[in-house]
């Protein structure tokens, strides 16, 4: 299966387009390139990720993270090996450089926020992206629950983590 068929990614697309969930969106994808064997930050779905956490720093105002992660994002996106490109005829890849390139110069120059889709060019990922939307039970785009969504879950999983990494010196 390629990368961009798989129901993480799918899900992913949906987050990113469809409501504007970048914090969850961040997450999916995050648990997807995790799980392949031997991953790496040279794979193409960091560059999406790092989009995703650059876009939910810029809606919430904190133009130094959005600014660090989408010049990252824009960078690995441009700096795919050509192993790689049969990916950039699933998403419509020069107008998401466009995007990118574009919000990258707007959060620099301290503009509000500005909302993009991700551009699907598969017929095949579009139907896929419309079964995963009917099974996903969406927040309401624009919401505190969306915009603030990491203050706002529990987070006692990941605190406990930190403390018993700082416990054990690691």
């Amino acid at each position: 299966m390629h990368p961009y068929f798989h129901p993480l990614f799918v899900e992913f697309l949906v987050y990113f387009n469809d409501n504007q969930d970048y914090f969850e969106g961040h997450e999916v994808l995050e648990e997807y390139w995790k799980s392949i064997p031997r991953y790496s930050k040279s794979h193409p779905l960091t560059a999406y990720i790092l989009l995703s956490t650059g876009m939910y720093h810029w809606r919430r105002g904190n133009l130094d993270g959005a600014s660090r992660t989408i010049s990252k994002a824009l960078h690995r996106f441009t700096t795919l090996p050509p192993v790689y490109d049969e990916y950039k005829n699933i998403v419509d890849f020069d107008q998401l450089i466009s995007d990118v390139t574009i919000a990258k110069s707007e959060i620099s120059n301290e503009q509000p926020f500005g909302i993009f889709e991700i551009k699907i060019e598969s017929q095949e990922l579009k139907e896929a992206i419309n079964r995963t939307k009917q099974n996903l039970d969406l927040l309401v785009s624009g919401s505190d629950d969306v915009i603030h969504k990491h203050m706002l879950r529990d987070r006692s999983d990941i605190l406990k983590l930190r403390d018993e990494k700082k416990k054990s010196g690691r």
